[in-house]
């Protein structure tokens, strides 16, 4: 199987995020990408007992997590090594996930400019119903590197 660069890139970033993380540690602790391509990520995720609410079903934290995370590393496939900070992020939940369901993740880079991104997000459960749909905004500036080996923001 050939691995993209993008999918090793989102990989790399995923690993220096994971550990200063701790609601990714707990959450997405067992979460696997599958794929990466400019722009764009999938993953999967099997829904476990600390993932549900007191109704026995997917908590909807864990969905917008899911977003927050798949929009992130969406923005890191096309090449930036920050994923950003949020500006706005929206979860529409649209039905749920039980124990042992697999949720299989989808985060789209709509627009990366010079300031913000703009993703999407949806997560089904396999590859049918979809669980929730998500919108995430982040603020993306980059340092430019100086020649001292420095940085500054414009």
């Amino acid at each position: 199987m050939v691995v993209s660069a993008e999918l090793v890139h989102v990989r790399d970033v995923w690993n220096e995020m994971r550990p200063k993380s701790a609601i990714y540690r707990v959450l997405l602790n067992d979460i696997e990408i599958v794929s990466a391509s400019n722009g764009a990520v999938k993953a999967r995720l099997r829904v476990l007992p600390l993932h549900l609410n007191s109704k026995g079903t997917l908590h909807g934290t864990v969905s917008s997590c899911l977003t927050d995370w798949a929009g992130g590393l969406a923005i890191a496939s096309t090449g930036l090594a920050s994923t950003g900070v949020s500006t706005d992020i929206h979860t529409t939940f649209v039905s749920t996930a039980k124990e042992g369901d697999w949720l299989e993740v989808e985060g789209r880079a709509v627009k990366v400019g010079g300031t913000l991104a703009y993703t999407t997000v949806e997560i089904r459960k396999g590859s049918g119903t979809v669980v929730a749909i998500g919108s995430h905004t982040k603020y993306v500036k980059q340092p430019k590197t100086t020649g001292t080996g420095g940085s500054v923001m414009d």
